[in-house]
């Protein structure tokens, strides 16, 4: 890119729109980050000699992604991302799997928000596959990155992300009655699932179908962890809602969502029971959400199938 390009950079549409919603529910610092980004985007490509091909789109919703090549041609990919989407805790996670079940991380004792990354395949992830093949590869994936967490880490846990969540939702649901029947069954599991987590694992936090890209060292390979540390069954219960409008306008969603539910966790040596208490807390507590940044179709969808649960 030449440096008028960069002065007249536009971000993905998909981005503005997420960031947009990140502060109108009370996130800091989005605008100006986005206002900052063209710079950021020169600054990283300067000072790391790389080549733009092109910006990903539509891309993440929390993250400018670019397709690059090094200086030696190899390809890679830029990924610049605020501070609030923790790219320094994706940066350890990525460090701590040193590329098993997940995109190689290239730069790893860089900062300020710049992962340089290996190249997969962006426009080929695990949701291109049948359902049924869909979550077979995307079950085996996960279960690679299940692994100790590093000694002394930086993760936040599972307990610590949950009740900042929980809070929201407490008053989500004072704001909007519709929802308190959901909320507080879903609030309710979470307090019986921490009382007693069965295991601690490096976790990718916000893994499903669409985060599992093709590659060249493994066919499958995930990318964009929002890491976390705690019980498998957390993790899992993100996959059990993948393709929620198929669900959904399924005559047989319901039994097909308990059916997956209990193939996941025998396929992946999970308490059936945690799973869909997770299952519960992590649709309600996405519902919930939806409605407040105004996503009124995404909360419709989230809540019904949180309801079969």
């Amino acid at each position: 890119m030449t440096r008028r390009a960069f002065e007249d950079f536009e971000p993905p549409q998909r981005l503005v729109r997420a960031l947009d919603e990140t502060r109108r529910s009370g996130g800091d610092g989005a605008r100006e980050w986005l206002a900052q980004l063209p710079g950021l985007l020169r600054q990283a490509v300067d000072l790391r000699e790389l080549t733009v091909e092109r910006v990903q789109a539509p891309g993440g919703r929390s993250s400018l992604v670019v397709l690059v090549r090094q200086i030696d041609g190899t390809p890679a990919v830029l990924k610049l991302a605020p501070e609030r989407a923790r790219p320094e805790s994706e940066r350890a996670a990525l460090a701590h799997w040193d590329g098993r079940g997940a995109v190689e991380l290239l730069n790893p004792g860089d900062s300020q928000g710049v992962l340089l990354l290996e190249r997969l395949r962006p426009d080929l992830s695990v949701r291109s596959l049948p359902e049924a093949k869909a979550l077979l590869e995307a079950a085996a994936t996960l279960r690679r990155l299940w692994v100790e967490p590093p000694e002394a880490h930086v993760f936040e846990t599972v307990a610590e992300r949950t009740g900042r969540q929980a809070e929201a939702m407490r008053a989500g649901a004072d704001a909007d009655g519709e929802v308190r029947g959901l909320v507080e069954a879903a609030l309710a599991a979470r307090e019986e699932l921490l009382a007693a987590a069965p295991e601690e694992r490096l976790l990718h936090g916000t893994f499903r179908q669409s985060k599992v890209l093709a590659g060249e060292r493994l066919p499958w390979l995930a990318v964009g962890p929002d890491p976390v540390v705690g019980e498998c069954a957390f993790d899992l219960a993100r996959l059990v809602r993948d393709r929620v409008e198929d669900l959904i306008a399924s005559p047989s969603g319901a039994a097909t969502t308990r059916r997956r539910v209990r193939r996941l966790a025998e396929s992946l040596d999970v308490d059936q029971e945690r799973l869909r208490g997770w299952t519960l807390f992590r649709a309600v507590e996405s519902g919930v959400r939806a409605r407040r940044v105004g996503r009124p179709r995404d909360a419709e969808l989230l809540l019904e199938f949180a309801g079969w649960l």
